[in-house]
This record gives C-alpha cells, structure tokens and sequence, in this order.
C-alpha cells in the first residue's frame, strides 16, 4: 500500500510517464503537491485529451489516502465543471494493494452523466493505474 501511495500521490511525476508511456507524456506540479497545488498531466498525442489539470485536496500518508479535484481538460468539456476524487490504498487479502475511489460529479445546468460516461472515465483511469501497478512489480525498489 505505502509503494502504490508512493508512486501515485508523492512520485507520480517521476513514476507515470515511466510506467505509463502509452498515456502520460510528462506531469507538471506547481511547487510541491500539497493541498491546493495545481498537478497538470500531458497526454501523449493520438488520445482523446491533450491534458487535465487536478487541484490537490489534501494526502493522508498514514491512511495512504488521497483527495483531488479534475478542474480543467479532459473530459470536462461544457458538461462537466469538475470532478472530485477520494481514493484510499488497502491491503488485498491474499497479498497486494486495493485502490478504493470515489467521484463526484458536478455538472453545467441539468446535464445528467450518463453511466456509460462514468464507465468511460473509469476504464481510462484503469488503464494507467494498471500500467503503474505492473511497473512496480516489476521494479520492487521503486517507490522504496
């Protein structure tokens, strides 16, 4: 859990665009991440997004929980004003880690996201927690 917390919350500048080069191009932090700094991921060319921009809420590292706000890119758009995330790593049983999230929508107007948009975004974000995952089974003095 501590390694998984490690590479997606106080590396992930240095761990993601190594785990994750068919996806993620480079990130960007604004000072260092804590509650309130702007994180801004680039996409590699030919996805759907150029980038989005998250706005850190705050990192437990005891509870290996974190929270953030997608604010800007991505799949925003004119429906979408932004979409906050609660995720917590635990221990599997069995071995490994389980990322718990949570997200919550606020949209423009009346709009309605429909469940295949939730599905979308999730299966978007599992693709590149499961590239980092792997990277870091295979390399187990990562994020150390």
């Amino acid at each position: 859990s501590r390694q998984l917390f490690k590479a997606f919350v106080l590396e992930a500048d240095k761990v993601w665009p190594i785990a994750a080069p068919h996806a993620i191009k480079s990130i960007e932090v604004e000072a260092n991440p804590g509650p309130g700094s702007i994180v801004k991921i680039n996409f590699v060319e030919g996805l759907p997004f150029q980038y989005v921009k998250h706005q850190i809420g705050g990192h437990d590292e005891n509870k290996f929980s974190y929270s953030y706000s997608l604010i800007e890119g991505g799949p925003l758009g004119d429906k979408l004003e932004k979409i906050n995330y609660e995720n917590k790593f635990e221990a599997a049983v069995g071995g490994g880690s389980v990322c718990k999230s949570s997200m919550k929508f606020y949209t423009f107007g009346d709009y309605v996201i429909t469940e295949d948009e939730i599905k979308a975004l999730i299966k978007g974000s599992e693709g590149v927690y499961k590239a980092i995952d792997a990277y870091l089974l295979a390399n187990p003095d990562a994020c150390n």
